[in-house]
C-alpha cells in the first residue's frame, strides 16, 4: 500500500496493512512539514529458523510500531527510528517487510534450544 505523502493531513488517517502473515495497524498524521508520525502494532506470525538446531518454527510478533516518515533527508541523533521516502510516496509495504527482516535476522532459538547448555554440532 503506497500513499502520496501529500495526501497525508495533520488528522490521524486509519491504515491497516497485511504482508506474509504480519498485519500492520495504525495511523498516520503530518507531525511537521516534511514529517508523518506512524503509529500502529505489528502482529502476526514469521517462520524462523533456529541458529541452533536449524529447525523451522513458528514466532508469535506483537509490539507497538512508533516511527517518523520523512519526504527528505534528516540528519539528527535524536530520534533513529526515522524512515525517508524521498520519492514523495509512503510505501507501508517496505515497512512491514522491513520490520520482518529485522526479526528474521537476529538470533532465534526453538523452545527445544532455548534453554540448554550443552555443546551442539550437527551436520547436514
Amino acid at each position: 500500500m503506497k500513499i502520496v505523502y501529500d495526501k497525508i493531513g495533520q488528522s490521524e488517517k486509519p491504515f491497516e496493512l497485511t504482508l506474509n502473515g504480519v498485519t500492520l495497524e495504525g495511523t498516520l498524521a503530518k507531525s511537521g512539514y516534511h514529517r508523518v508520525k506512524l503509529e500502529g502494532n505489528l502482529e502476526g506470525q514469521v517462520e524462523l529458523c533456529c541458529d541452533r538446531c536449524g529447525d523451522m518454527y513458528h514466532y508469535d510478533m506483537k509490539y507497538p510500531l512508533k516511527l517518523t516518515l520523512s519526504d527528505e533527508v534528516i540528519e539528527t541523533k535524536d530520534d533513529l527510528d526515522i524512515i525517508e521516502f524521498l520519492n514523495g510516496v509512503v510505501d507501508l509495504e517496505f515497512i512491514v517487510q522491513s520490520e520482518i527482516a529485522s526479526v528474521q535476522n537476529e538470533y532465534h532459538y526453538c523452545k527445544k534450544c532455548e534453554n540448554n547448555e550443552e555443546e551442539f554440532e550437527k551436520e547436514f
